[in-house]
């Protein structure tokens, strides 16, 4: 059975496959695929792959910045740490899960940072059972995910890593200049030197500034990479739209069709709040709350669910409202006032000169009450 959110390793394994069959360029030590191949995993390519007597087609997953992902392949594959950095929602983590599982075929070695994050949790800990019966033994020890990755050669992913305590972060100073674990309780022979093709791609959100602050000389050891939100609306309905799609199979829906109009409405209405200006260039109120496309998709699948529990299987605007409402207010009330200004003034406008689907969204705006 699958699970609720494959890894993307298993995800795309034919595709990995039918790449990693099919190429024939320089690899750095202990990648999977070369350069060339992670970004066409990536990005995509029009010609089809063949493997094991069939056509594979290899599938663009990530979009936007195609440069941006050309120079964090560079980055991994000349040994320096990648931090991608960027609003929340801009797909920072699925670029780093595929990135790894490019590279690593393994997404899953991850640290999940929190306040309460801790060295043992990112390096190693004791089976303290095992450490009294027999001492500081390899038996004993339990790897974190920056352990598993030295060992085996492998990327630790390292989430949210602006969240983690100062001492935390500093701890990783040491392993991505000299590409060592220090284990004291194992004495002389207590040096981890990482394996060929170990590295670290952290995420931190540029909201959390300020929450722990990265040291300089951290700073110093990884390249910067800042991932910023799709400007282009018709690209995000594309965004929207695949990934509903997708969210919709996955969950067993299929009585439910994604209605292109609402999903350019929906695009467009999370652009003009997202950048405080309309496609006219008239200013609006920016909502404080985060307006990205990963929470555009949310909002969609949130009102297509709603159509198949409790409507007829199709979308209607007063619930699609109803979760944008949601979305706007979960970090301040107050910004569901700039969304019934939004409505008073844009949508209303284009209700009148915007076709059925505006108008059916002017006329749901008493969900906004």
């Amino acid at each position: 059975m699958q699970s609720i959110k494959p890894l993307m390793e298993e995800l795309y394994e034919v595709e990995l496959n039918a790449l990693e069959a099919n190429d024939s360029f320089p690899k750095p030590p202990n990648w999977r695929l070369s350069p060339r191949a992670v970004r066409a995993f990536i990005l995509g390519q029009e010609e089809p792959l063949l493997w094991q007597g069939r056509e594979v087609t290899i599938s663009r997953k990530f979009y936007g910045d195609d440069p941006l992902v050309e120079r964090t392949i560079v980055t991994l594959a000349g040994n320096r740490g990648l931090l991608l950095i960027g609003e929340p929602g801009t797909a920072k983590t699925m670029l780093s899960e595929l990135l790894s599982a490019a590279i690593c075929r393994n997404s899953r070695n991850t640290v999940q940072g929190t306040a309460a994050t801790t060295e043992d949790t990112i390096k190693y800990s004791w089976n303290y059972a095992l450490l009294l019966a027999k001492g500081p033994v390899r038996e004993a020890l339990v790897p974190g995910p920056l352990f598993v990755g030295m060992e085996q050669g492998i990327f630790t992913r390292f989430e949210e890593l602006t969240r983690c305590p100062q001492e935390v972060q500093d701890s990783l100073i040491s392993v991505l200049s000299d590409k060592v674990l220090n284990i004291p309780e194992f004495g002389e022979q207590g040096i981890l030197a990482a394996k060929p093709g170990f590295n670290i791609i952290a995420t931190a959100n540029t909201r959390d500034r300020g929450v722990n602050e990265m040291s300089s000389a951290l700073k110093r050891r990884f390249n910067f990479e800042t991932v910023h939100p799709i400007k282009d609306v018709k690209l995000e309905a594309e965004i929207i739209e695949s990934q509903v799609t997708r969210l919709l199979q996955d969950s067993g829906v299929t009585l439910v069709e994604v209605d292109r109009t609402i999903v350019e409405l929906l695009a467009t209405a999370f652009h003009e709040l997202r950048e405080g200006a309309t496609a006219e260039g008239k200013r609006i109120d920016q909502p404080s709350s985060v307006m990205s496309t990963a929470e555009a998709v949310s909002v969609y699948y949130q009102s297509a669910m709603d159509a198949y529990y409790y409507g007829s299987g199709q979308v209607k605007m007063e619930a699609l409202v109803r979760y944008l409402a949601g979305t706007i207010a979960k970090e301040n009330r107050d910004d569901l006032e700039k969304l019934r200004s939004y409505f008073r003034s844009i949508v209303k406008q284009r209700s009148q000169t915007g076709g059925d689907a505006w108008q059916a969204f002017f006329e749901a705006r008493k969900q906004l009450k």
